[in-house]
């Protein structure tokens, strides 16, 4: 589960002697291996820091001066998203639906539809949140998984994505050898395990948002829970490079390599990577259930 660090506080004496700079970062992710050629996908907490000068701008900054595209995760889904609808069951779905329909028009009403100028939802953390309007940027329309990226490449990114394809532009960073940094975070923040998820037919699910004013729409293919995922460690990191950036681990490992070694994994054990809960109304337990079935219908095919 994403954890948000929205907290604010004022430094003491020690943290402002120790405080990060946004030179600090800059030379942080250099030696990353990072450059104008570079495109990224960012998933970051700014506390994982320690204290820096200049808070989540700096971050950004950094990103965007040694970058030459960086895209982070911006989603509002929090401001957008509904339960499913009264006796709207998807098959492996695991999804709540509201009790009665008085519930999902409350729910309905309280929602917004989704447009550019949304904030990013707060459990992704401040530096998304902090990037939206500090740069032009580009930002896709999808009203629960959205992306935003700043950059030279940040138009093919972003013109990837589809609303039936929420994870596209991870596709399109793939396709360009783009890299997944991750800044004081571990892999359940690695959206790009969802991909090789997707693609072997597991965590596939439909979710719901609100499309415009008593207007509700389905989305199909949003991704599930990633508590897992950091079981992945151990396979890349020999192919991950990483540097420490005040009190932040710093890591930088291919898009493919991610990919590759989640569908190894994957494809040895059709539970690999999810979280342990096998509560049948969990995600866990619908994105094993779908995985099985994928297998199934290959094997039939085969037959």
């Amino acid at each position: 589960m994403y954890q948000p660090d929205e907290v604010v506080y004022s430094a003491t004496d020690e943290e402002q002697a120790l405080a990060v700079t946004r030179s600090d970062i800059e030379q942080g992710l250099r030696a990353l291996g990072l450059d104008g050629s570079s495109s990224v996908i960012v998933h970051s907490s700014l506390r994982s820091f320690g204290w820096v000068e200049g808070g989540a701008g700096a971050v950004c900054g950094a990103l965007v001066s040694v970058c030459g595209t960086v895209m982070v995760p911006a989603a509002s889904w929090d401001l957008t998203g509904v339960p499913a609808p009264p006796g709207l069951v998807r098959p492996n779905n695991a999804c709540r639906n509201a009790a009665s329909w008085e519930e999902f028009d409350r729910e309905l009403a309280r929602a917004v539809p989704f447009s550019d100028d949304l904030p990013v939802d707060r459990e992704l953390g401040r530096i998304p949140e902090t990037m939206r309007p500090m740069y032009p940027h580009r930002r896709s329309p999808h009203p629960l998984h959205s992306y935003l990226a700043v950059g030279r490449r940040a138009d093919h990114l972003i013109g990837a994505h589809r609303l039936d394809r929420p994870l596209a532009p991870l596709e399109a960073l793939e396709a360009m050898d783009g890299d997944v940094l991750l800044l004081g975070v571990d892999h359940t923040r690695n959206t790009a395990i969802h991909l090789a998820e997707q693609r072997l037919g597991r965590s596939r699910f439909f979710r719901y948002a609100k499309a415009a004013e008593g207007v509700w729409m389905e989305l199909p293919n949003i991704p599930g829970e990633s508590e897992g995922f950091d079981r992945i460690e151990p396979e890349l990191a020999p192919l991950t490079r990483e540097v420490q950036i005040g009190e932040c681990r710093a890591r930088r490992v291919a898009v493919r390599e991610v990919i590759e070694a989640a569908t190894r994994l994957i494809l040895a054990d059709p539970a690999a990577l999810l979280s342990e809960d096998r509560d049948p109304d969990s995600r866990a337990e619908a994105a094993l259930r779908q995985r099985l079935e994928r297998l199934t219908h290959e094997s039939s095919d085969k037959a």
